[in-house]
């Protein structure tokens, strides 16, 4: 007969129960769940037959560590070898999760069971957890739990590969409201200034130009020819300008109180404050695409490789993904009603704005959406793998789209994938090799300019000069033999330098000696 034991992780330990009897036809009738809830029942089912508490916290993180990414602990292998049952054809292990039953299946050959009656001893186990295991209190149980959570919280936030991604989903996230926000606010602004000054809208079709221009503005009666200026400052055209000026003196708009004045140009303040934080938060949004997936930000651009990235959840996500899913990423609703249809499948999710497929002629949107969704995959498999952050792919896998365009249209033939990776290897490798070399003489010259601090050499030989110059000038008879003799081991070291330049060239000797002879003489 078959023995079913069953394995429990808790904050505290391993716990491994024996099954004494159960009932699985009749499990999820209400009598038998009874059994269950109720611990004198429940201890007629099952009994405790080792327990394994942990040593410390940091045990405990380990092995529960272990647990969620389905490998088996040093531990937890040394409490089943020792607790179950020698002959492993008679003994069965249930497990709550399927990935830890099965890694222990394969690494110590337990014949496993995850679920049906399984799931319902373990519900048990985990209420009476406390009044089976001897010598643990409730209290002492929650508290366990509750510090090996927080422990377990602060690890996963502490190492999650996706954090650089956080940031980057956010961005984007805040970009799409803001847009959302400014345009609804900018709308409120043209109608709620539009009755004083109604010609404006049709004058000024930017948002973010309109708000300022109507800080500017005000009142519209005491616009004149000295304000020409400043609106041309605004709008960066002088007709404009002009014709803004022309249309306030002929306005058919009705005339405002100073306090709705006020009002609507504190309003207008906020929505232009909101278009310069946003301008703000894209050059952040490019500035963390250049380091986080610089590859995929050539290729596609920052805001659509960043949509891209949230709506797969991170850029590993993103790199998982087929050619065939970045496709239509973003368009499932309409890729499940042609499924339930039978209509047409979608061509293009997110990646329809990008400029490419805008740039194709109609009958080739599918083709080249196809072709750069398969671009963006290679892309976002180099950005997440990759050690070094560089867009040297990012811009080959760019020119290559932009050849095939070329292709659909005058039927050039692009080059070959293969010698276009093997340029950007190349030249990956040059420039690698560039930064070495930099690197290597950036440490020489730090090093050698600490030499030269600690030693102080290049100092010393200056200040002597100088000293010896005052020391010449001085009338003091009684300094000058000192300069002398501070003078002698130099002047011996230029003798002996000057003995070996004769020796090795013979020939200019008579030359030299006759030149200082004639200088002895001249200066007698």
């Amino acid at each position: 007969m078959v023995q079913l034991h069953v394995l429990f992780e808790h904050a505290a330990g391993y716990a491994l129960f024996a099954v004494k009897e159960v009932e699985e036809i009749g499990m999820l009738l209400p009598m038998v769940e009874e059994c269950v809830t109720k611990i004198a029942k429940f201890t007629s089912m099952v009994s405790l037959a080792a327990f394994f508490p942990f040593k410390s916290a940091q045990g405990a993180l380990e092995n529960i560590n272990a647990i969620s990414e389905g490998v088996v602990h040093a531990d937890l292998r040394l409490f089943l070898e020792t607790n179950m049952p020698e002959s492993k054809k008679k003994a069965m292990l249930g497990v709550s999760d399927s990935k830890i039953g099965a890694a222990l299946q394969e690494e110590l050959s337990f014949s496993i069971q995850t679920g049906g009656v399984v799931v319902e001893i373990l519900r048990g186990v985990r209420l009476h957890f406390h009044s089976l295991v001897k010598g643990l209190t409730a209290q002492a149980a929650s508290k366990a739990q509750l510090g090996l959570g927080h422990s377990y919280s602060r690890s996963k936030v502490k190492f999650n590969v996706n954090r650089a991604d956080n940031m980057i989903i956010q961005s984007i996230a805040l970009l799409d409201q803001l847009d959302k926000d400014i345009n609804t606010f900018s709308m409120r602004v043209r109608e709620w200034y539009g009755y004083h000054f109604p010609e404006l809208i049709k004058i000024v079709a930017d948002n973010s130009t309109y708000c300022r221009l109507t800080q500017l503005i005000g009142n519209r009666k005491e616009l004149s020819e000295e304000s020409l200026e400043s609106l041309e400052e605004v709008v960066m055209d002088s007709a404009k300008a002009q014709a803004i000026l022309d249309a306030s003196r002929s306005s058919m708009g009705m005339d405002i109180s100073p306090i709705d004045l006020i009002n609507i140009e504190r309003f207008s303040n906020r929505v232009v404050s909101l278009a310069d934080y946003r301008r703000g938060l894209q050059e952040y949004l490019r500035s963390r695409m250049s380091q986080v997936a610089p590859n995929l930000a050539a290729l596609i651009g920052e805001v659509v490789g960043a949509r891209l990235i949230s709506h797969a959840g991170s850029l590993t996500n993103l790199a998982k993904y087929p050619a065939s899913t970045v496709q239509i990423l973003g368009a499932e609703k309409a890729l499940f009603r042609a499924l339930k249809t039978r209509g047409n499948t979608p061509k293009y999710g997110l990646i329809f704005h990008s400029t490419f497929i805008g740039r194709a002629a109609a009958k080739n949107k599918g083709r080249i959406s196809r072709y750069l969704a398969n671009k963006c995959t290679i892309a976002s498999r180099i950005d997440c793998f990759s050690e070094v952050p560089t867009s040297v792919f990012g811009d080959k896998l760019r020119n290559q789209v932009e050849e095939r365009l070329s292709f659909y249209e005058t039927g050039d033939l692009p080059r070959k994938n293969v010698d276009v990776m093997k340029e950007a290897m190349k030249e990956l490798a040059d420039t690698t090799v560039v930064i070495l070399h930099l690197l290597v003489s950036l440490n020489y010259l730090n090093a050698f300019s600490n030499f030269q601090a600690e030693n102080g050499e290049p100092e010393t030989p200056v200040k002597k000069k100088k000293i010896k110059a005052e020391v010449v000038e001085t009338p003091d008879d009684v300094e000058a033999p000192a300069a002398e003799e501070v003078e002698t081991p130099a002047k011996k070291k230029k003798k002996r330098k000057s003995e070996a330049m004769e020796t090795e060239e013979l020939p200019e000797t008579p030359v030299t000696e006759k030149k200082k002879k004639k200088k002895k003489i001249k200066a007698e």
